[in-house]
């Protein structure tokens, strides 16, 4: 899975507010995206079918929910960039990070730990 800076905008939203109508949605992201309301509801039914969101037409004005949750989504999005960018070697990625940025002391122990915890 790929979403879009503007998609995972939208499931930010939606996670935020656990669902809301599209008014509700459009005054939270307008803040940040200055989008208008058609521009709103545009992403949400394309969203919908991609199989991102679902949208409650049962019920008057009609409620938007996303899909999949938030950690499922970064999960996704982590594998999808792991294979594509580093084939998969999650250590060289890890290694990359740690090249180019600072981690404090806590970050350093809990990384140890977390690298101890795995072995067998």
């Amino acid at each position: 899975m790929n979403l879009s800076e503007k998609e995972w905008t939208v499931l930010n939203a939606l996670w935020k507010t656990d669902g809301a109508e599209l008014g509700a949605l459009v005054g939270e992201l307008f803040e940040e995206t200055k989008w208008s309301r058609n521009t709103v509801l545009t992403y949400l039914t394309r969203m919908e079918a991609k199989g991102l969101v679902t949208i409650d037409k049962k019920v008057s004005p009609h409620v938007y929910r996303a899909t999949i949750d938030r950690e499922s989504c970064r999960k996704k999005e982590r594998r999808s960039f792991l294979n594509r960018v580093y084939k998969g070697a999650a250590g060289d990625l890890i290694a990359a990070f740690l090249k180019e940025e600072p981690i404090s002391k806590e970050e350093r122990e809990r990384l140890r730990k977390l690298l101890d915890d795995m072995e067998v």
